[in-house]
């Protein structure tokens, strides 16, 4: 019989299937489970803007802020101007004045569709644009073209420059953006993104810094009445059954009371910054779409400040130019036209603008002899060269009824009032604080603030044979706004 031959050594196999396992989630570790760089990045970003969000500077102020999110064109960012300064007074908070965004860089959605960007979002759109405004030179704030001067003169509202609040309380000057020093570039965009991060509420409620307020039109009306007593009652308006249906909705609308909710007294209180999205509101439905207060009988305070807010006046160097435009140029009883053709719903009612104007017109031209020829201003979206072949051609063409002004962007006047509009440095920046690098400029030649469409209402508003305008347009209730409150100064 053969010996027994010596088996040949084998690794066993239980051991090479643990390697096996241990190699395979090894590797699935490394390119699926571990935090990826971004990821940590944005972690390390959060903690940072704790840092900075809480910073001593900050708190040390004793001053508790509110901002919000405006959006769409200048007629409805001056809506939620006025409503950011009532809340502001209700809550006894220094308001941020934001710049003036571009038309429509910032979109809300449809509150009647309950079809609305969610407040998180539209912060920080807001915060983007910002952001991109100080890098072309083109920010100008809303305080530089609405005179809020005797508001906060009679102490009626507080408030800080949005520029001179992110110095303060994210330790960085906004004007910084703009600088070319790449080896500077990378530092000042990620602790500018920091602080956009901090400002549009993504990393959530701290009790002493900041709440971000996550309530929209979608569920929430607020009000404001002594005692609170709608608190938590249902709004009038609700989506309807179709709606809910077809778009699989559950929003439920709440009257609330913005004291008791956000004011003295409630959770939020402590928190140095409040974050509202957008405070755009309108009448829909026998209701508001957001904000719901239009009086208050038992505190005279606050009923002086809406009596004040129903008509802001521009600053004086925007209403001297229309006033010269009138009185130099115009020189005779004149029509304003405030014609929106291109811009939404507008472009589709062309036809009905025109007729409007049309008929107005030859009213005017037929009223009595020794009236031509009839002056009209013409305040439109419709660029020059396109009128030709339409009504607006037609007036120009006939010189012997009717006599056309208008202005453009490059029109000396408007341009003059840009630049005193500079000058005068109506940064509105009321609160002092010590950082150095507050209030400084590092943007170089900034651009000429376009006030076109400022100087135009308040021409418009000088129209002594009337106004007719656009269905529907919100420039056109702001130049009525203008001729009611505002006359008397077309007359001095």
């Amino acid at each position: 019989m053969l010996p027994r031959r010596k088996p040949q050594y084998r690794f066993p196999l239980v051991p090479i299937s643990i390697l096996m396992i241990i190699l395979s989630l090894t590797f699935f570790y490394y390119f699926y489970l571990r935090p990826s760089s971004s990821l940590i990045e944005l972690s390390k970003t959060a903690s940072e803007s704790r840092s900075v969000q809480c910073s001593i500077q900050a708190l040390a102020l004793g001053e508790k802020f509110m901002w919000y999110a405006p959006h769409s064109g200048f007629s409805n960012q001056l809506s939620e101007f006025k409503n950011a300064i009532l809340m502001a007074g209700i809550l006894n908070r220094t308001l941020i004045v934001p710049p003036i965004l571009d038309h429509h860089a910032v979109a809300l959605g449809s509150c009647p569709k309950f079809r609305v960007s969610d407040p998180n979002e539209i912060r920080l759109s807001v915060w983007d644009h910002v952001v991109e405004l100080v890098k072309g030179g083109r920010y100008i704030s809303v305080a530089e073209i609405i005179d809020v001067s005797s508001l906060v003169s009679s102490s009626l509202v507080r408030v800080i420059d949005l520029r001179d609040f992110v110095s303060i309380w994210c330790g960085i000057s906004l004007d910084l953006a703009c600088l070319n020093d790449s080896k500077l570039q990378s530092s000042v965009s990620k602790s500018l993104k920091q602080c956009g991060s901090l400002l549009a509420g993504l990393h959530g409620n701290d009790d002493k810094c900041i709440h971000a307020i996550n309530e929209d039109c979608r569920t929430t009306v607020w009000t404001y009445k002594q005692g609170g007593q709608e608190d938590g009652m249902l709004d009038s308006f609700q989506p309807d059954d179709q709606l809910k249906k077809k778009k699989k909705l559950s929003y439920i609308r709440k009257r609330r009371d913005v004291f008791r909710t956000l004011g003295p007294g409630s959770q939020v209180e402590s928190a140095s910054l409040l974050a509202f999205g957008s405070l755009f509101s309108a009448p829909y439905r026998g209701s508001e779409l957001y904000v719901d207060i239009h009086e208050s009988p038992q505190d005279q305070r606050l009923q002086t400040l809406m009596e004040k807010i129903k008509f802001l006046p521009f600053v004086p160097e925007i209403m001297r130019a229309g006033k010269e435009f009138r009185n130099a140029t115009i020189r005779a009883p004149f029509l304003c036209a405030q014609l929106r053709l291109l811009d939404g719903q507008f472009k589709n009612h062309r036809n009905a603008t025109f007729h409007g104007l049309r008929q107005k017109l030859e009213a005017l031209r037929h009223k009595g002899t020794g009236t031509l020829p009839v002056h009209v201003f013409i305040m439109t979206d419709l660029p020059r060269d396109n009128w030709t072949s339409t009504y607006l051609g037609d007036l120009i063409s006939d010189a012997h009824n009717y006599k056309v002004y208008f202005l453009k962007d490059d029109t000396e006047l408007v341009r003059e009032a840009a630049k005193k509009l500079m000058a005068a440095g109506y940064g509105q920046r009321f609160i002092t604080n010590s950082d150095s690098t507050a209030g400084k400029k590092y943007c170089s030649n900034p651009k000429l603030p376009d006030v076109l469409l400022y100087v135009e209402q308040t021409v418009c508003s000088c129209a002594s044979l009337g106004l007719v305008a656009t269905a529907g347009s919100t420039i056109a209730e702001n130049i009525e706004l203008m001729r009611k409150h505002g006359s008397s100064y077309c007359q001095s």
